[in-house]
C-alpha cells in the first residue's frame, strides 16, 4: 500500500511537471507585436495571422495604437517587435538604442480627403498647396493629434508647406483618436483630413456605397507611406523574445508573405504594395 501511494504521488508529480513544461513552451511561442491602427483597421493582420502561425508555430498577439505609442511600448519592454510607419521616428528610435534590425515590409500612400463639395478648392492640388488653401479659407481640418505615424506625417506636411502648425486655430480639430474615428468626425464636420489610403478604403467599404468623404489630393511624392518592422533591442529589454521577433521579420519579407500582402484587397483595391527584401 505504501509503495502504491508513492507511485501515485510520483505519477502525479511527473504529470504536473510535464504540464508545466508544455505550458511554459507554449508561452515562449507567443510573440507580442505593437503596430499601427492602419494594419489592424484594414484587416491585414487578421489576414496574415493564420499563415504566419501555420508556418512558424508562433502565436501572434498585437496591440494597435499610433506609431508614437507603439514605439513607447517597445521602449518600455512591453512588446517584442514593432510594425510601424514613421521612418524618421523609427530611425531615431534605433539610433537611441531601443530598436534593432529595421526592415522595410510594404508601403501605400497618404491622401487628403474631404467633402465632395470641396469648398477650399484643393482637388488635384499638391499637398502643400492644398494645406495653404485650407488655411486661407479657414475650412475645418481634422487632425488625429495623437503622435501617430499619420499625425507625424501631417505635421511634416505643414512644415514642408512653410506653414506653422495651426493647432490653436478654431478650424483645426484635434480628435486624439484613431484614423477611422477621425474620418468619421471629419465627415460629420465637413472637414478635410489626412489618412493612409488603406484605412480610407476600409472606411469606404463600411459605408455601403454612401461615402461622404472623397479623395481630393493624391499622388504627391511627399505622400508615400512606408511600413517597416523592427525588433525591440534585447540589450535594453532582457525579457523580450528576440528570436521570435526575428522570425516574424524574416517571414514578413519572405516571398510567401510579400505575395499575400500584395494580394490583399478591399473593394477589389490593393491596400499595400510589398517592398520587403530577404
Amino acid at each position: 500500500m505504501f509503495f502504491q501511494k508513492n507511485r501515485i504521488v510520483l505519477i502525479l508529480m511527473i504529470t504536473l511537471l510535464v504540464v508545466t513544461v508544455l505550458v511554459s513552451c507554449k508561452k515562449d511561442q507567443v510573440l507580442k507585436l505593437a503596430t499601427t491602427t492602419s494594419t489592424d483597421n484594414t484587416g491585414l493582420l487578421d489576414y496574415l495571422k493564420p499563415a504566419f502561425e501555420k508556418d512558424t508555430g508562433i502565436t501572434l498577439e498585437w496591440i494597435a495604437v499610433g506609431t508614437g505609442r507603439a514605439l513607447a511600448l517597445g521602449k518600455n519592454c512591453d512588446v517584442d517587435v514593432l510594425l510601424v510607419h514613421a521612418p524618421g521616428a523609427e530611425k531615431k528610435y534605433i539610433s537611441d538604442g531601443h530598436g534593432v534590425n529595421r526592415r522595410q515590409v510594404m508601403y501605400n500612400d497618404f491622401v487628403i480627403i474631404g467633402p465632395e463639395a470641396d469648398r477650399a478648392g484643393i482637388r488635384g492640388k499638391s499637398a502643400a498647396h492644398a494645406l495653404k488653401l485650407i488655411k486661407e479659407n479657414k475650412k475645418f481640418f481634422a487632425s488625429r493629434g495623437d503622435n501617430s505615424g499619420t499625425n507625424k506625417k501631417e505635421i511634416n506636411l505643414w512644415k514642408e508647406a512653410g506653414l506653422p502648425l495651426p493647432d490653436r486655430e478654431s478650424w483645426y480639430i484635434q480628435t486624439g483618436q484613431g484614423m477611422i474615428n477621425t474620418i468619421t468626425i471629419a465627415s460629420e464636420r465637413d472637414a478635410y483630413t489626412l489618412t493612409d489610403r488603406g484605412t480610407y478604403i476600409k472606411y469606404a467599404s463600411n459605408q455601403k456605397g454612401k461615402v461622404s468623404m472623397v479623395v481630393l489630393v493624391e499622388g504627391d511624392a511627399s505622400l508615400v507611406n512606408q511600413y517597416s518592422v523592427m525588433a525591440v533591442n534585447p540589450e535594453k529589454c532582457r525579457d523580450v523574445n528576440f528570436e521570435l521577433a526575428g522570425k516574424l521579420s524574416d517571414w514578413l519579407v519572405s516571398k510567401k508573405a510579400q505575395k499575400l500582402i500584395g494580394d490583399f484587397r478591399l473593394l477589389n483595391k490593393e491596400l499595400f504594395k510589398p517592398n520587403g527584401k530577404q
